[in-house]
């Protein structure tokens, strides 16, 4: 593993009093250099109209702070399911609103699910997505939707990296459609993080390394091969540490913003946020065994 400054960062939030510039200050208070967030509510269709005000002065933060924007990430709202015909015009509509608001903001990458084709099988499934993502992408679209390696819970789709790719050779605008690899996700898929380098080649054979643009670092609760989904905190769930610090430091990925999703903490002083001293057990190298100790005393 070498020295290289690596890019990792977090989900953050995004309120309605400071939207994108209480992100970076987020970000910055956990010793991050990249960062995630929702443009509002994942499980709603809420949404608050985008300040430019406060846009500009995030993007001057940032700019002051060496973050650089193409290490941002938004993700979308897991309410939109392209894989199910049911609604189809409102997933298309909502998910064209939410990439003008990702333009707005000036991110360029959106990570997005590829669906779920509740009962209809995975070939219509997949021409579903596909037939939403040509409504949606057009060859001035500045943004590119990230589809995200998922656990294979139900009957998600995007599970096998075979599925990622029927869906992007679907797609008209290629260039619009890439890859977010979630370790959680891989594992509970069936991948064995054990030889992360076969998964890549795999990748790398199937996809195509240059499409992998976005990596979500999580642990997972579950065994490979669970399909449950189930996010543990660094080094603390059954990939386990070594694994996952293979994964960030990886000499092909140094260039790939990585972004943890585990969960909150639950201390004496209620669910707190643990990404600081993930970050720094990432940056030191070194497992920190007292996580929960650790992030009660900086928040007492």
């Amino acid at each position: 593993m070498g020295d290289v400054m690596i890019t990792i960062g977090s989900h953050v939030s995004f309120t309605k009093e400071k939207q994108m510039l209480g992100s970076v200050m987020e970000a910055l208070s956990y010793d991050a250099n990249a960062f995630m967030f929702y443009t509002g509510a994942p499980q709603n269709t809420n949404r608050l109209p985008i300040n430019d005000e406060l846009t500009e002065l995030a993007h001057n933060l940032m700019l002051n702070e060496n973050i650089n924007i193409d290490n941002v990430v938004v993700h979308a709202p897991y309410i939109i399911n392209l894989a199910n015909d049911k609604n189809a015009k409102f997933n298309v509509d909502f998910l064209k609103e939410e990439i003008n608001r990702v333009e707005r903001v000036g991110v360029h990458l959106l990570v997005l699910h590829p669906g779920s084709h509740v009962g209809l099988g995975v070939d219509k499934g997949i021409e579903n997505i596909i037939k939403a993502l040509n409504d949606v992408l057009t060859p001035s679209t500045k943004v590119t939707i990230c589809l995200e390696t998922m656990a294979g819970k139900g009957s998600e789709l995007g599970s096998s990296f075979e599925e990622l790719k029927r869906i992007i050779d679907g797609v008209k605008c290629q260039d619009k459609v890439a890859v977010c690899l979630d370790t959680c996700h891989i594992n509970d898929a069936g991948y064995d993080l054990n030889d992360f380098d076969a998964i890549l080649d795999d990748f790398d054979k199937i996809i195509g390394l240059d499409k992998l643009l976005v990596l979500h670092i999580n642990d997972s609760k579950n065994e490979q091969g669970s399909h449950k989904d189930r996010h543990e905190n660094f080094g603390y769930g059954k990939i386990g540490f070594d694994k996952l610090m293979k994964v960030i430091y990886h000499p092909k990925l140094k260039d790939v913003p990585k972004i943890l999703e585990t969960p909150y903490v639950d201390t004496e002083l209620g669910k707190l946020a643990p990404y600081k001293f993930e970050i720094k057990m990432i940056r030191d190298k070194k497992f920190n065994d007292h996580l929960t100790n650790d992030i009660v005393q900086d928040n007492k």
